[in-house]
C-alpha cells in the first residue's frame, strides 16, 4: 500500500484561512469535527467523512479557537470580537457568552463538560463554571504575552499552555498557580495533549517536540524541513504528522523520528492538523480555506474511501478538488 497516491478528501464551505480544529471522542453517532476560521463562522462536520452538519453563527470576528466536549453535544469558539462563546452542537444555539478584553485564542471544556477554560492576547487564562456562568471565573496570570493555546488535562487537575512569551506552562488547579514551565527559542505555534493525557506535543520553530505531561522531560525532538505550524500525534503512538510553510503535510515514525512521506494537497501554508479520535484519519486546515482529510493507511476502506483489494477506485480521484457534499449530492 505504500505506493498507492494519498487522495484527501477536500471540505469547502469556508471563505478564509481554518486557523484551528478539533474533534469530539468517539459518540454512538461517530465522531464530529469542529474548525475555527478567519471568516467567524466556525462549522460542525462529521469526522470520518467531512460531510457537513451545521454552521455556528453569531461572532462578529475571525474565530481563532474552538472545541467540542467529549460526546459532542455542546462546542465552543473563542474569537477576535473579544468573546467566547458555548454553543448547544445539537441544536446550533448559542447557550452562553462569556467578554472579553481582548481577542480569545483558546477555548477548552473540562473531560465532565462542567468547567470551560478560554486563553487570550490578555496573557490571561480563565476558567469558567458553565452551571454558574454567572460567578466570576479563576483566572491564572503568568504568561507575559499572547496565549496561544491552553487545555485541561491530566483528569482536569492541571492545565497546560503556550503563549507568544515563548513558553509552556503547567497550572495546578487546586492552587491556581504554576508548577512547570519550559522555555522554547521560538514561539510555540501548537501544543496537543493525546488522548491519554501522557504526551504533549509542541510545534515549535522548525521542530516537533513530545514532552512526558507529568516531569516534562523532553521524549524527544525532530527537525522537520520547513517551519511548522502544528503537529499531531497518532492515539497508537506510531507516527506523527504536521504542517506548515511550505504547504505540506509530513507523516514521521514516532520512535525513530524518520520521514515517513511528504505530499502536497492545500495551495497555502498548513496552519492546523489534528488526528480523529480513532487514529484513522488527520484532518488539516490551511491559508487556502479548506480542511482536508487523509488516510493514515493509504488503500483501506474508510469513510468515503473506497478501495477493492488495496485498490481505490476511480471516483476517489474526484474527491482531490471537489467538496465531499457536492460528491454525495451527486
Amino acid at each position: 500500500m505504500a505506493n498507492l497516491r494519498q487522495t484527501p478528501l477536500t471540505c469547502s464551505g469556508h471563505t478564509r484561512p481554518v486557523v484551528n480544529l478539533a474533534f469530539s471522542d468517539i459518540t454512538e453517532c461517530g465522531y464530529f469535527l469542529i474548525s475555527a476560521c478567519k471568516d467567524g463562522k466556525p462549522m460542525l462536520r462529521q469526522g470520518d467523512t467531512g460531510d457537513w452538519i451545521g454552521t455556528f453563527e453569531g461572532h462578529k470576528g475571525a474565530v481563532w479557537g474552538v472545541a467540542l466536549n467529549k460526546d459532542a453535544t455542546k462546542a465552543a469558539s473563542g474569537a477576535a470580537d473579544f468573546n467566547a462563546m458555548v454553543w448547544d452542537a445539537v441544536s446550533g444555539q448559542g447557550v452562553q457568552s462569556f467578554q472579553h478584553k481582548h481577542i480569545v485564542k483558546s477555548v477548552d471544556f473540562s473531560s465532565d463538560s462542567a468547567l470551560f477554560t478560554t486563553g487570550s492576547n490578555e496573557k490571561l487564562i480563565r476558567i469558567f463554571d458553565l452551571n454558574k456562568p454567572e460567578a466570576s471565573p479563576v483566572v491564572l496570570n503568568g504568561h507575559t504575552s499572547g496565549i496561544r493555546h491552553v487545555f485541561f488535562f491530566r483528569n482536569d487537575t492541571r492545565l497546560v499552555s503556550c503563549a507568544d512569551d515563548k513558553t509552556l506552562r503547567v497550572w495546578d488547579r487546586a492552587s491556581n498557580q504554576e508548577v512547570k514551565k519550559v522555555e522554547f527559542n521560538s514561539v510555540p505555534n501548537s501544543l496537543e495533549v493525546s488522548r491519554d493525557g501522557t504526551i504533549l506535543t509542541v510545534a515549535h520553530g522548525d521542530c516537533v517536540t513530545f514532552f512526558d505531561s507529568d516531569r516534562l522531560d523532553k521524549i524527544r525532538e525532530v527537525k522537520v524541513p520547513t517551519r511548522v505550524n502544528s503537529a499531531s500525534l497518532n492515539p497508537d503512538r506510531t507516527i506523527f504528522v504536521c504542517g506548515g510553510e511550505d504547504l505540506k503535510m509530513y507523516k514521521f515514525d514516532f520512535l525513530t523520528g524518520n520521514e515517513i512521506e511528504s505530499f502536497k494537497g492545500h495551495f497555502g501554508p498548513v496552519h492546523c492538523t489534528r488526528f480523529s479520535p480513532d487514529g484513522e484519519l488527520y484532518a488539516s486546515g490551511s491559508e487556502d480555506g479548506t480542511l482536508r482529510l487523509w488516510q493514515t493507511t493509504v488503500g483501506k476502506t474508510y469513510g468515503l474511501w473506497k478501495c477493492v483489494d488495496g485498490v481505490p477506485l476511480p471516483a476517489q480521484d474526484s474527491l482531490s478538488n471537489t467538496s465531499i457534499q457536492e460528491v454525495v449530492a451527486n
